[in-house]
């Protein structure tokens, strides 16, 4: 079993034309620019209870981006734009593994969306954008409720594979062990054990991260369960899966 915690570029192209030795256009002004969207593979799960989308990317799994804004339109879509997470403390730039991992990014929903009818989301990251939808959840809250700071989970668009949010300090995020089927619709996920003089900040935040399984015969209605570190026997749907 695998665990994880979820393609951008740029064509810069200019053009002078000569002939007989003359160039064509006015001295020094700029060449001509165009700059291309790439497609960008994107998945999403409902969390929090329809207060937080978790939204998945591919790229380094040291470097996953942040939520810069997310608005719905006219249309009904969402439309998401993430970016970079700041320098690391003193501006030292960050340093990325050059692994192609998928990674989530915490996402708030904004008033207006409601889970119970789905939504569709248009994401933007650097100049690549891609699109995913997530489907109708009846039951979960609208977004413009409190959380109650408790687990939750969300099945994502790809097979087996599910995002998780805990609450707890920004500092002592949760290591994730194993992750294994424990029944026709259940999951247990394993955390490791934090070392006994571990030093956590007074936070509280949402720390998400992605898990992947198989061996879940429903994926609709499945639990997952939590077990390790602060946790004992937790227990959560998996929101989706239908």
């Amino acid at each position: 079993m695998s665990a994880w915690r979820a393609g951008a570029g740029a064509a810069l192209t200019g053009v002078v034309l000569a002939a007989a030795g003359i160039l064509v256009g006015c001295a020094g002004a700029p060449a001509p620019t165009t700059t291309t969207t790439t497609a960008m593979d994107v998945d999403a799960a409902w969390l929090d209870g329809g207060r937080l989308i978790g939204v998945v990317t591919w790229g380094s799994s040291s470097c996953v981006p942040v939520a810069a804004s997310a608005a719905l339109g006219a249309d009904g879509t969402l439309a998401v734009t993430l970016e970079d997470a700041p320098a690391s403390e003193g501006g030292t730039p960050r340093a990325c593994t050059a692994d192609h991992a998928p990674r989530v990014s915490l996402v708030d929903v904004p008033q207006g969306v409601d889970p119970a009818t789905g939504v569709g989301l248009h994401v933007t990251y650097g100049a690549g954008a891609g699109e995913t939808a997530l489907a109708a959840a009846p039951g979960l809250t609208r977004p413009d409720t409190p959380s109650d700071n408790a687990p939750s989970a969300g099945w994502t668009g790809t097979p087996g594979m599910f995002a998780f949010v805990t609450w707890g300090s920004s500092s002592c995020v949760p290591a994730v062990k194993d992750v294994a089927a424990t029944g026709d619709a259940q999951v247990t996920l394993t955390f490791a054990e934090p070392a006994a003089d571990r030093v956590c900040t007074m936070d509280m935040v949402p720390r998400a991260g992605l898990a992947q399984v198989s061996g879940v015969k429903t994926a609709s209605g499945a639990q997952l369960v939590l077990a390790g570190d602060a946790f004992a026997g937790v227990a959560v749907p998996i929101v989706g899966g239908g």
